[in-house]
C-alpha cells in the first residue's frame, strides 16, 4: 500500500468511528454554494468536521463546508461531503484529492462530483447543469506519483451519465441534454479573454478548479465517476466583468434543489 492509500485508509477508519458507519456505497462531493444539498438529501444534525480528521486539508474556500454526513438513499449508504479544497489554497494535488480517496476507502464504488463552473458555451446559462463526459487537466499536475498508469477513456461513467440525463421533473429540466468537457485550471484568477478562446478551441465547454484531479484519483482507486457542473457565470469575454464570488455562491445555492434531485435520482436508479 502506498502512502496516499495508507493515509486514506487511516482517515476512513477515523471517519467511520466518528460517524458511526463503517461502510458507504456512494460518495457525493458538493461544490461551491451547493453544501445545502446535504440537508435536502437527508443529512441530519450529526456531522463530522472533515478537516479535523487525520491528514485532511483545511477547507478555507468560500461556499464550502468542511462537514461530512452519512445518509441513506434507496437502501444505499451515502457519504456526503459539504465542500472541497483546491490547488489555489496552497495544497499539493495529492492533498486536494485526499477526501475523495478517503470516501473510496470507506467502500464507495460510485463517486458523484459536483462543481460550480464558468460557461464557455452560449447555451449553458447560469443555473444550467451540465453532465461531464470528459475533461482537460490543464493544471500541469497530477495526484498520482510514480508509475500509476490509469486509463482515462470513459473516466466519467457512460452509464452514470445516462442516469443523470434521464432525470425528470424540475431537476431534469435544468440539465443540458448535451454533455460536455470540463477544463480544470489552477486558479485562483479567473480566465483571461485569450485563455477563454484557447479553452474553446481546445474543446472545453465549462471551466473550473477542482474536478479533473479528483476524477483521476477516483479512477485510480477503482471508482465509477459522475461529474455534475452547475454553471454560475459566463467565462470572461473581452468586455466581461469579473464574476463576484457572492454571485457565484448565490447561483449555486439556488441550484441546490436541482442538484439534490439529480443526485437522488441517480442513486435511486443504480442497479
Amino acid at each position: 500500500m502506498d502512502d496516499a492509500s495508507d493515509r486514506a485508509v487511516r482517515s476512513a477508519r477515523e471517519l467511520a468511528r466518528r460517524i458511526g458507519t463503517e461502510h458507504h456505497d456512494v460518495l457525493v462531493v458538493l461544490g461551491s454554494g451547493l453544501s445545502g444539498a446535504a440537508e435536502v438529501l437527508g443529512a441530519g444534525e450529526v456531522s463530522v468536521p472533515l478537516d479535523t480528521l487525520p491528514f485532511f486539508p483545511h477547507y478555507g474556500a468560500a461556499g464550502h463546508r468542511a462537514h461530512g454526513w452519512s445518509v441513506e438513499i434507496a437502501g444505499r449508504r451515502v457519504l456526503v461531503m459539504g465542500g472541497r479544497c483546491h490547488l489555489y489554497e496552497g495544497f499539493e494535488a495529492a492533498e486536494t484529492v485526499h477526501p475523495v480517496r478517503t470516501g473510496i476507502a470507506t467502500g464507495c464504488t460510485t463517486v458523484i462530483l459536483t462543481a460550480a463552473v464558468g460557461s464557455l458555451r452560449a447555451d449553458l446559462t447560469p443555473g444550467t447543469v451540465m453532465v461531464v463526459e470528459d475533461h482537460l487537466n490543464l493544471t500541469g499536475r497530477s495526484p498520482l506519483v510514480g508509475p500509476h498508469f490509469v486509463d482515462m477513456v470513459d473516466a466519467y461513467s457512460p452509464s452514470l451519465r445516462a442516469l443523470a440525463l434521464a432525470t425528470s421533473g424540475d431537476s431534469g429540466a435544468a440539465v443540458s441534454k448535451d454533455p460536455g468537457v470540463y477544463a480544470q485550471v489552477s486558479g485562483p484568477q479567473f480566465e483571461s479573454p485569450a485563455e477563454v478562446r484557447m479553452l474553446r478551441n481546445a474543446g472545453a465547454d465549462v471551466v473550473g478548479m477542482s474536478m479533473a484531479l479528483e476524477t483521476i484519483a477516483a479512477r485510480h482507486d477503482g471508482a465509477a465517476v459522475l461529474g455534475l457542473t452547475v454553471v454560475t457565470n459566463a467565462a470572461a469575454t473581452s468586455g466581461g466583468e469579473l464574476p463576484e464570488l457572492a454571485t457565484i455562491s448565490a447561483v449555486g445555492a439556488a441550484a441546490v434543489p436541482t442538484v439534490a434531485g439529480i443526485v437522488h435520482h441517480v442513486i435511486s436508479s443504480l442497479p
